[in-house]
């Protein structure tokens, strides 16, 4: 399989950032402040496919919040049946994050990996830490998202499955293995009422 960043950087593509097609649920919000349902068709970090049940205006601001990904603000570029497409707005860090997000999500579903709904996943306002192993060797890499049980890093490095190490100062174990990255659970869960995006692990 080709690496999602490479594809999104063929400079050959028509469109600047080649998409992922990957199927999320959220909730959409117009101009006028009306509220609903939606779901993702496709996406990459410059922008979103959604169906959607009503279509907007063209040019017309809208504010998405998609499970996994969090908070999307676009214009609508274009109309299809059953939905629209966004142009998202949003600067070049939170871009690169959102890539980071549909390497992650596109490597999972690649591999035909379980989605763990035990705990809602967050993405954390600083992304960069490091992942210590018990040899003492250590690595800088970035948080594509975690919860109070586990955290998914993208990483050079790939510890086989098991491997006792710790990410930032929280010890876990690596559960999977990705072709971006690891997978990571928690030796010790964080209590739900301290858990917010801003934790540092």
């Amino acid at each position: 399989m080709i690496p999602v960043r490479k594809i999104l950087e063929r400079p050959q593509e028509r469109r600047r950032h080649q998409r992922v097609r990957i199927a999320l649920l959220g909730r959409y919000m117009l101009e006028d402040y009306r509220e609903f349902p939606c779901q993702t068709l496709d996406m990459s970090p410059g922008g979103v496919a959604l169906f959607v049940p009503v279509k907007g205006s063209l040019g017309e601001k809208v504010v998405a919040y998609i499970d996994q990904l969090g908070r999307l603000q676009g214009v609508i570029a274009r109309q299809f049946d059953n939905g629209f497409a966004l142009r998202l707005t949003m600067s070049q860090v939170k871009r690169e994050k959102l890539a980071d997000q549909l390497t992650w999500l596109a490597n999972r579903h690649a591999l035909g990996m379980p989605e763990d709904r035990r705990h809602e996943r967050m993405v954390p306002s600083n992304p960069r830490t490091t992942l210590k192993l018990a040899d003492g060797r250590e690595y800088m890499v970035k948080l594509v998202d975690f919860s109070i049980s586990g955290c998914a890093v993208l990483c050079d490095v790939k510890p086989p499955i098991n491997t006792i190490l710790t990410i930032g100062n929280t010890p876990g174990r690596v559960v999977r293995v990705f072709e971006a990255g690891v997978a990571i659970e928690f030796s010790t869960m964080f209590a739900p009422e301290n858990f917010d995006a801003n934790l540092t692990l």
